[in-house]
């Protein structure tokens, strides 16, 4: 029993329901994860499950992670992931062990699920583009078409406050959206998601059940 896993991203497409109605989805290629540790308010503070994906060679780890790896008997994964259990009255740690695998098969159609990945970097952009800022005219011989216009608020306070939208980093930054499961593919450990997710092609999701 788990209450997420992870998987790369590897693009979108379309579907068809029953109705002839287009469907936006995204294909999500799930990692075979393993329980690398179970943390417990007793031992960590706070109750989770960690889960090691992302796999690679034994000789391309570090020796902490080699280390923290031999404990759980679990190798050759080079990337780890939290879930929190905020509820632990539906949640039996009886029920899992560490080394156990997880992959798509967990998930059923219809499901409701949360994605988290980090969002598509978009670079330097302006107040129109990274805050749907309105411009200004653009004709009768204005020189203000896409200026950020005044930002102070006059001699009192005589600065400008904190977190005022102004021109800066757009996208790049962890992203959580709610999605639903249309099809799992066990054979080929694919999930058909609705609609579209964090980040582009080969990112990696977070994806849970609460």
């Amino acid at each position: 029993m788990t209450i997420g896993i992870f998987g790369r991203k590897i693009g979108m497409t379309h579907i068809f329901n029953e109705n002839g109605s287009s469907i936006p989805v995204t294909l999500v290629k799930t990692e075979n994860c393993q329980i690398s540790q179970i943390k417990t308010v007793e031992t960590d503070g706070y109750n989770a499950v960690q889960l090691a994906y992302n796999p690679v060679k034994a000789s391309r780890l570090t020796k902490p992670i080699r280390g923290h790896l031999a404990k759980c008997s679990t190798q050759g994964f080079k990337s780890f992931g939290e879930f929190r259990i905020r509820d632990t009255s539906s949640y039996n740690f009886d029920s899992v062990k560490i080394g156990e695998t997880f992959d798509a098969s967990i998930f059923s159609i219809g499901q409701k699920v949360k994605v988290t990945g980090k969002s598509i970097g978009k670079g330097f952009a302006g107040n129109q583009k990274r805050h749907n800022f309105s411009r200004g005219p653009m004709t009768h011989g204005s020189k203000n078409h896409r200026l950020p216009g005044s930002i102070g608020a006059g001699s009192t306070p005589g600065r400008v406050y904190p977190g005022k939208k102004m021109a800066g980093q757009l996208g790049n930054a962890k992203t959580t959206t709610h999605s639903k499961v249309l099809h799992v593919s066990k054979e080929d450990q694919i999930l058909i998601l609705k609609g579209s997710l964090p980040g582009k092609e080969n990112t990696m999701l977070r994806i849970s059940t609460s």
